[in-house]
């Protein structure tokens, strides 16, 4: 308990799956936390559910596009004005849309290169200023995937996004370090969430399975561990990067995904 006591985060999507563990955890270890996500009314009734558990001096949300820079500075000015600084800023929205590689469209591209290519950029960039502003030692925390250590098929461009990520978190480390900012990230496998409810349904749409769960059941077989992930089984490690003893680390993704993915 305490691990990351008086640190101010802003989660991105943290209206359901790892977002809102991710937030949940933070909480519980005495951290500030900014519920982030462009479902505004849901964050709001989240925030709300939390801050009758944790207080009100530490939980509030706020609605965001994260493709929109003028949005994420406004959450950004709302977390400094709730919380009187910024500390760990986690980007973590992401989306995905499975299409079979030769029918990927522009707008498949740049739906899913946006908001978790684009808008992780923005989102660090804006919290980079906001530290530096501060004159203040920052963390930075992308979500990657283990989309971003090998090529699917049927989500090339969540592929291409997630790779992205890793690319943007090791040059931002280079270029912050200098201004006291840290940037990691953390690369989740199979994780039984919302998103892969979805995912799983868009794989039945495309002809990629046929049968509801045959894409989680034939990813999970690969999994060293034998089980599918569960939110909680990542904030271990997100709390930890969030936290003082992960100081000392920059550069780096962590890969939480029971051993799937092996680099």
């Amino acid at each position: 308990m305490g691990r990351v006591t008086g640190r101010s985060c802003i989660v991105t999507g943290a209206a359901q799956g790892i977002g809102r563990a991710i937030s949940e955890a933070l909480l519980a270890e005495g951290a500030s936390v900014c519920f982030a996500d462009i479902n505004g009314e849901k964050v709001a009734d989240i925030s709300a559910e939390y801050r009758k558990t944790f207080g009100a001096n530490v939980v509030t949300h706020s609605q965001v596009d994260v493709t929109d820079r003028a949005a994420v500075c406004a959450m950004i000015n709302h977390t400094v004005a709730t919380f009187g600084k910024l500390d760990v800023k986690f980007n973590n929205a992401g989306v995905n849309k499975p299409m079979n590689f030769l029918d990927v469209t522009e707008e498949n591209w740049r739906f899913i290169n946006d908001v978790n290519g684009l808008g992780c950029l923005i989102g660090m960039q804006e919290a980079a200023k906001q530290f530096i502003s501060q004159g203040t030692f920052g963390k930075i925390i992308n979500t990657a995937s283990i989309a971003s250590r090998q090529g699917f098929d049927n989500v090339a461009p969540y592929c291409a996004s997630k790779f992205g990520v890793v690319a943007l978190t090791q040059s931002g480390a280079r270029d912050l370090a200098k201004h006291n900012i840290t940037v990691t990230g953390f690369a989740p496998g199979v994780v039984d969430t919302e998103m892969w409810e979805q995912v799983d349904q868009d794989l039945m749409d495309i002809g990629a399975s046929k049968r509801p769960g045959q894409a989680m059941e034939e990813f999970s077989s690969e999994i060293l561990r034998g089980r599918v992930a569960k939110p909680q089984d990542i904030t271990g490690t997100t709390t930890f990067l969030a936290a003082a003893e992960s100081d000392y680390m920059t550069g780096q993704i962590v890969m939480i995904d029971g051993g799937m993915t092996l680099v």
